[in-house]
């Protein structure tokens, strides 16, 4: 798996999974396990649905 989200994206997707998830259990809903998804991509540093784009917020390695 390609690594394709950066710090800050991370940092992000973490605080709205938690958010998310946090909000489904306050006000007793199902929906609130949609913030897993936010959460599992920051975990993985993988977001597929930035790879048909080509998308990646990941700093470039210089090489010199």
């Amino acid at each position: 798996m390609t690594k394709n989200v950066g710090g800050a994206d991370r940092i992000i997707r973490a605080v709205a999974g938690i958010a998310i998830l946090a909000a489904g259990y306050y006000f007793k809903t199902w929906w609130g396990l949609v913030g897993l998804v936010p959460l599992a991509t920051a975990t993985l540093s993988c977001c597929p649905a930035y790879l048909p784009f080509g998308l990646s917020t990941c700093r470039m390695r210089t090489e010199g």
